[in-house]
């Protein structure tokens, strides 16, 4: 039996009396009127929960909220034993739940301010097309950042980065019960360290690119500004540009049945049957960003294994490590050959160009491991990448 929820949420504030605008809602508000909850800092699953619950309740509102303690949230079309260290999040008690959006596994804590959109499909004030919803609802956060001196855009498909950019906000939506959610965050700070963690990795080197390679590429508000903005102050520039695009928010509070479909969802959402089921892909690597992704490759060669890890960027190879249990003489002349891959396309015979002009500059011997071995191991993740 898995163990992975915290203490459930209990307090005097979000325990109002649910009357008005019909069963589950929350008093209060003009009938065109979304709902805004400002739910400061949640337990457990908590601050994940809540969206999924206002949305099977049919409940529009703008929640903005962050985890009181570290929670890993899973992808819905992710495989949680593949892309997370499960056991590892067991033995250090951080709770972990699969949520009902897309997009990879990531690592949510106090540092984090997310905002969180419920509207029902038929609303005739938001985009109708999903190509349109993610750059609409972006304008709030970019605005955000903007009003705090860092500039911002959005960027196909679901990324905020910066003037640099470096990401600085991931996002996230889809379709849930008659509703539609939208999601993403503000982050104020974040732990690379602990990111880089609670992922399932091939290794511990491919574990150290990947916690370089975010460092480079994802940015937060103390990174650019040297300093941590309030939280009250972001809380309520985020709430004033949300209300430019959606209109009036009416302040309210959780009532005892928003608690308790939680509850319900909670009981559901991190249960083995839910949070482990399959999917038939394996995974090949980490989006730090659009664009920028951490690959791990993998082939078996007559002359032995070889594991190939590489940041690629643009269609080219940035950073390459080789490893595996093939023989390779001069051993030193490794780092030689994959200094000699930085900034290949990502094409065959370019790849086996490179290998080759490296092989014979350096008097490279590999018995068994061809240079077409190599292309083999660095592209497999890349198509792979491709179909996802």
């Amino acid at each position: 039996m898995l163990t992975n929820t915290g203490p459930f949420l209990s307090s005097p504030r979000m325990c109002l009396p649910a009357v008005g605008r019909g069963e589950g809602k929350v008093e209060g508000g003009r009938e065109e009127d979304m709902f805004f909850f400002d739910l400061g800092k949640l337990p457990g699953q908590q601050s994940m929960l809540i969206f999924h619950a206002l949305a099977r309740m049919g409940t529009e509102a703008l929640v903005i909220v962050s985890p009181k303690i570290p929670l890993v949230s899973i992808g819905y079309f992710q495989d949680a034993g593949q892309e997370v260290d499960l056991q590892y999040c067991r033995e250090s008690k951080i709770p972990f739940m699969r949520r009902e959006v897309g997009g990879g596994a990531t690592y949510l804590d106090e540092n984090q301010i997310f905002y969180q959109l419920i509207w029902k499909k038929d609303n005739p004030k938001f985009p109708k097309a999903v190509h349109e919803i993610y750059p609409w609802f972006s304008e709030a956060p970019v605005e955000t950042y903007s009003a705090f001196g860092i500039e911002t855009e959005f960027r196909v498909v679901n990324d905020i980065i910066t003037k640099a950019g470096r990401k600085i906000a991931g996002e996230g939506g889809g379709n849930i019960g008659d509703c539609m959610v939208f999601v993403g965050g503000i982050l104020l700070d974040f732990d690379y360290q602990a990111m880089s963690r609670i992922l399932k990795m091939p290794d511990e080197k491919f574990r150290d690119k990947v916690y370089k390679t975010m460092e480079e590429n994802l940015t937060t508000m103390k990174k650019e500004l040297g300093m941590i903005p309030s939280r009250e102050e972001v809380v309520s520039v985020l709430k004033e540009r949300f209300e430019r695009k959606v209109g009036k928010l009416d302040e309210a509070f959780l009532t005892p049945e928003i608690i308790e479909k939680m509850r319900q969802l909670e009981s559901w959402m991190t249960s083995e049957e839910f949070l482990l089921k399959k999917t038939p892909r394996t995974p090949t690597g980490v989006k730090i960003r659009e664009g920028v992704e951490v690959l791990y490759g993998l082939h078996k060669a007559k002359g032995g294994l070889i594991r190939t890890a590489e940041k690629v960027s643009g269609e080219r190879i940035e950073d390459i490590n080789i490893s595996g249990d093939f023989t390779f003489y001069p051993k030193e002349g490794l780092d030689g050959l994959e200094g000699s891959l930085e900034r290949v396309c990502l094409e065959e015979e370019q790849i086996i160009e490179r290998v080759e002009t490296n092989y014979e500059k350096e008097g490279i011997e590999s018995p068994g491991v061809e240079s077409k071995d190599f292309a083999k191991t660095i592209l497999s993740p890349v198509k792979d990448s491709k179909i996802d």
